[in-house]
């Protein structure tokens, strides 16, 4: 049968600010999320039989290391998620899907990446197993998988607040390009977290569009990544990086994304976001990319 394909695209943290602290010790945060045409390819094979069972397999230039088990993956553990969720009548008609990971995207890099796959999995799966789930619940198995994969389940503009599963639409964008910058270091969040100074900001003002990149850039300009400077301590390459970012003319703001390392700059066009890629594409061990900003994917029939 014909494979599916889907693009797991890379979440960028436009500002994230801490607001506070639940009683669980989970972070509330406030933050602007997008999406870039970066991305890991998932490819989903249906088999002939039904078992409603999925393997996995993993490869592109940042597959080495990962486990395809669905102890640790969670693409595995969306699948075994939805086959759980529904009836053993309704489970006994999914067929047996065989998948197939390009990871494209740095490993916990800040934008996302293990999220984005999990939720190109669900997209997937609903197209290939139909399963007789509301969108309610398919955003609780969303959650259930991981605070940032309700967000990368629609992929569009998004406003993020509680612990990441509290959605709403986003401000509309302005036409602009991206460059995402990874410096080669894993950052651990729960130690970016830890580091951190122990206050809190408030959530942002955000008006309902951006007719223009100026206006967009010092709205955010005004905003922080409440994360940065405790990810800079733990890993100063970071601040190479944005260094870098800013000594470029075609840069309009720079910052790291999520706990990091990621960091990314917005630029006016792809071109002038392809010069900088250009200029920094020598720095050894950098992983660097430059774009446009991603179209929603598409969204099948319920």
């Amino acid at each position: 049968m014909t494979p599916l394909q889907d693009q797991a695209r890379a979440k960028i943290n436009l500002y994230l600010h801490v607001t506070g602290r639940r009683a669980d010790g989970y972070h509330l945060l406030d933050s602007l999320a997008v999406f870039a045409d970066a991305a890991d390819g998932l490819r989903a094979t249906p088999g002939h039989g039904a078992a409603a069972g999925a393997t996995l397999v993993i490869d592109g230039p940042f597959g080495a290391g990962l486990r395809a088990d669905e102890q640790t993956n969670l693409i595995l553990r969306a699948a075994a998620a939805v086959a759980g969720a529904v009836s053993d009548t309704e489970r006994a008609r999914f067929a047996s899907v065989a998948m197939t990971l390009e990871k494209n995207l740095p490993v916990a890099s800040g934008i996302g990446g293990g999220s984005a796959d999990a939720a190109a999995a669900l997209r997937l799966l609903r197209r290939l197993w139909r399963p007789s789930l509301s969108d309610g619940a398919w955003h609780a198995i969303a959650t259930g998988l991981g605070a940032d994969v309700p967000v990368c389940l629609d992929g569009v503009p998004t406003r993020m607040r509680g612990i990441g599963e509290v959605l709403s639409p986003g401000p509309t964008l302005p036409p602009c390009a991206m460059v995402l910058v990874n410096c080669g270091e894993s950052v651990s969040t729960p130690a970016v977290f830890r580091a951190r100074a122990p206050v809190f900001t408030p959530e942002a003002t955000l008006p309902d569009r951006w007719d223009d990149l100026g206006s967009m850039v010092a709205d955010l300009a005004r905003l922080t990544n409440d994360l940065q400077d405790a990810a800079v301590r733990l890993c100063p390459s970071i601040r190479t990086v944005l260094e870098a970012l800013e000594s470029r003319p075609e840069v309009r703001l720079a910052r790291m994304s999520g706990s990091g390392a990621t960091c990314f700059a917005l630029c006016d066009t792809v071109e002038d976001a392809r010069a900088v890629a250009a200029h920094l594409s020598g720095m050894t061990g950098w992983w660097v990319w430059a774009g446009g900003l991603a179209e929603a994917p598409r969204r099948p029939a319920a």
